[in-house]
């Protein structure tokens, strides 16, 4: 019999797979990310004080490149080699490069051997997750004291989930018929408590575009 591999193992290494080769199946990937990229921009220009950016899971690199060219300097983080591919093609600058990389201790050295950020943006992402701390834990180490973390990712409550229900949408919200995908669903609540293990809430703001918090050592988290 062969033996059964620790479930934490075998879950790291399928998202570890997964994530890699994420970008192979993205069509167009150079409009990649563009839906809510305005949006992350308002509220980062909304943050004083902010010189330096990292976009964990920069994917295609649409959104550092608009910051990039709003003033900021961005490095671009992701796991798809034909995604960054794409980034550098398309966006990279002399004030937005890209690098490859895992959320992680590896990363975490590499980014911290050039010097820590202002802001940290993941947008998109940690509903990709296995294990979704991991992406908070990244943020957290490379920021500088004080500095802000944004996290965007679709909203599930109540309301929403109920509508998907009615409407005979549950199969498909929640298709099981590839790899990767959403495997995380977060409420304003649930995602409020994870970013909250590193980041403290100072400010609650909603409006009918989006849901965001404000916090502290900051960070925004918002669902849409």
């Amino acid at each position: 019999m062969t033996p059964v591999e620790p479930q934490a193992e075998i879950g790291a290494s399928a998202e570890t797979d997964v994530l890699l080769h994420w970008g192979d199946v993205v069509t167009d990937a150079a409009s990649a990310g563009r839906g809510l990229s305005h949006r992350v921009q308002d509220l980062i220009r909304g943050v004083p004080g902010v010189a330096t950016v990292c976009d964990l899971g920069c994917g295609s690199g649409y959104l550092a490149s608009r910051l990039g060219a709003a003033g900021y300097r961005v490095v671009g983080v992701d796991a798809s080699a034909r995604l960054l591919a794409v980034a550098n093609e398309h966006y990279g600058s002399d004030r937005v490069r890209f690098q490859r990389g895992l959320l992680g201790p590896a990363t975490v050295e590499a980014l911290r051997a050039e010097g820590l950020f202002d802001l940290v943006v993941s947008v998109d992402v940690i509903e990709h997750l296995y294990r979704p701390a991991s992406l908070i834990e990244t943020a957290d180490a490379i920021l500088k004291p004080g500095g802000m973390l944004v996290i965007g990712t679709p909203y599930h409550g109540y309301l929403k989930n109920l509508a998907i229900a009615a409407l005979d949408r549950w199969d498909e919200h929640h298709s099981v018929h590839f790899d990767g995908g959403h495997i995380k669903f977060f409420s304003v609540a649930s995602l409020n408590r994870m970013v909250a293990t590193r980041f403290d809430v100072q400010l609650y703001e909603r409006s009918e575009e989006h849901t965001s918090e404000l916090q502290s050592r900051f960070g925004i988290s918002y669902a849409v």
